[in-house]
């Protein structure tokens, strides 16, 4: 039987997607799916801890998501160093997919018809850049020139990647951030994490969970949809993932002792997936992951329970939640959802997974 996406799809009106997050981060709602159970439950996410225990492990992702959109006019320049302005006076958008080198960004970069190899681009005085490359999936891939350090130069003239489907802008861009987010690469926010506050992670490790942080670089390709209508057609973007052997070692304890290794978001996921062999052993380790996790495909090996937010329609993430939980079950669940109008998306309410 063919997998379709047309099988992922729900009804979502548009004012249920989240705009702004919730005032509290852990005051957003939380949707307790019991895969064990016929009943959902509906709590606020502060009251996760009723359902963690001594001996659970906690993986998030600490990835930091950096300012990757950037505005420029298309510039060369001349003999002596100076602004022409030669191709116009059309304003480009450029979106950091993933480092390459000290130097060296693969971008999405629109319009791109005339953003071809050798052509300079300018944002400030501080950052330049130039097409070195263009891709067979028409992205780009641009060396950039500046002064200083790079993602300090960065904060000043990059804009958060907020999704094409929040059209706020009034959000505070610590809020499309976790607090306890420490690595610079993502382009995305890993959202599950949102929720969380400092206090609520400490009020968790008291309780005896051990809390685990890897890293997955999240790209934009989060937001791509699946285009082909044969899901296994669909070719995931590649994201760097790293893995301690701390944290490898932690989790895997916690599975010889018998307890459940809960991941924060897909991203974690999918992370401790790409690490995790035929027996649910995680290898450290760092690497670039095209994981695409989905019911019928690979089977997930490492994770017991899942925190996730609710995702769109015909996504992959909505596809790995239902080879986690269940196509009907995940499907009947954002239909529930729907109608107790819970908020959707990167600034919505949570999902626990049991």
């Amino acid at each position: 039987m063919e997998l379709r996406k047309s099988d992922y799809n729900y009804y979502l009106p548009e004012e249920l997607i989240a705009q702004v997050p919730a005032e509290k981060r852990d005051m957003s709602r939380l949707f307790i799916l019991d895969r064990s159970k016929e009943e959902y439950e509906h709590r606020h996410f502060c009251d996760i801890k009723d359902y963690l225990k001594k001996g659970d492990c906690l993986v998030l992702n600490n990835s930091k998501v950096i300012p990757a959109r950037l505005f420029c006019k298309r510039y060369i320049k001349d003999g002596e160093g100076n602004l022409t302005g030669a191709l116009g006076e059309t304003e480009i958008e450029v979106l950091l997919l993933k480092r390459l080198d000290d130097t060296k960004w693969e971008c999405i970069v629109r319009p791109g018809k005339k953003m071809t190899v050798g052509v300079k681009v300018h944002f400030s005085d501080e950052l330049e850049a130039e097409v070195v490359e263009v891709l067979p999936d028409g992205n780009r891939i641009l060396d950039f020139s500046y002064e200083g350090e790079f993602y300090s130069v960065l904060d000043k003239v990059g804009e958060m990647p907020l999704p094409p489907y929040i059209t706020s802008r009034e959000s505070e861009r610590d809020r499309y951030q976790t607090v306890y987010a420490k690595h610079e690469g993502s382009s995305a926010a890993p959202t599950a994490g949102l929720h969380f506050t400092e206090e609520l992670l400490e009020e968790i490790k008291n309780m005896g969970v051990d809390i685990v942080y890897v890293t997955l670089h999240v790209g934009l390709g989060t937001f791509r949809p699946v285009k082909e209508e044969i899901i296994t057609n669909h070719k995931m973007h590649s994201e760097y993932y790293f893995i301690s052997e701390d944290s490898a070692n932690r989790i895997n304890e916690t599975k010889k002792r018998g307890g459940r290794v809960i991941c924060v978001g897909t991203t974690s996921c999918r992370t401790i997936e790409s690490a995790a062999d035929e027996s649910g052993f995680i290898h450290a380790g760092s690497d670039n992951t095209e994981i695409f996790i989905y019911p019928g495909g690979r089977k997930i090996r490492a994770t017991d329970c899942l925190i996730t937010n609710f995702h769109l329609p015909e996504s992959t993430l909505i596809m790995l939640v239902s080879a986690f939980a269940g196509r009907e079950k995940v499907l009947d669940a954002y239909r529930v959802a729907v109608e107790e109008k819970y908020r959707f998306f990167s600034f919505g309410d949570a999902m626990l997974i049991l």
